[in-house]
Formats: C-alpha cells, sequence, structure tokens
C-alpha cells in the first residue's frame, strides 16, 4: 500500500465510502468518534485496532475517554492522508460493526 498523499478529491472520493469519517479542520487528517456501549467494548476495539495497525506499521492518532474513542488518521512522513489512513479507517468501522 502506498504511502503517496491522496488529492483533495481523493479523499473527497474515499469519505464518501466510510461511514462516520470526515475531513479533519486542518484539512490534512480524517476523523472519527466511536462510541461503544462501556469502557469493555472501547477497550477490547482498541485492542483489535492496535494488533491490525501494528501489521500495517500503520498508527492511529486517538484517545479514549470511559466508552468513546476519538481517532485522527494521517500519515506524517506523506504530510497528509493516504490510501493508508483509509485501509486503516475501514478495518476500524469494521471493528466498530459499521
Amino acid at each position: 500500500m502506498t504511502r503517496e498523499k491522496l488529492s483533495k478529491d481523493a479523499i473527497t472520493e474515499a469519505l464518501a465510502g466510510l461511514a462516520g469519517w470526515a475531513l479533519a479542520s486542518d484539512g490534512a487528517s480524517i476523523k472519527r468518534s466511536f462510541v461503544f456501549g462501556n469502557f469493555s467494548e472501547a477497550f477490547a476495539f482498541m485492542t483489535r485496532v492496535a494488533l491490525a495497525a501494528e501489521k500495517m506499521d500503520h498508527h492511529p492518532d486517538w484517545s479514549n475517554v470511559y466508552k468513546t474513542v476519538d481517532v485522527t488518521l494521517n500519515t506524517h512522513d506523506a504530510g497528509g492522508v493516504t490510501a493508508l489512513d483509509v485501509e486503516l479507517a475501514k478495518k476500524m468501522n469494521r471493528f466498530a460493526g459499521g
């Protein structure tokens, strides 16, 4: 998978197929909040994502407060959103059940 920065049009097209994700205000990241039933569900989600991210060698910027996981994705060395971010976002959506 490539680490080339996507164009604005490519990001817009990718977001159309990524339920819940939006372009961050910086224009160089995509973001989403996941809300679960409780802390254990949120932590289980983060564990699954961590294993997938490690295999991809691509790690999210995220935070967790109780049952909410806030995620921001970008590829730092590319200076913006890449296909890796889109692929990790798709995996996150699947892991969250949506």
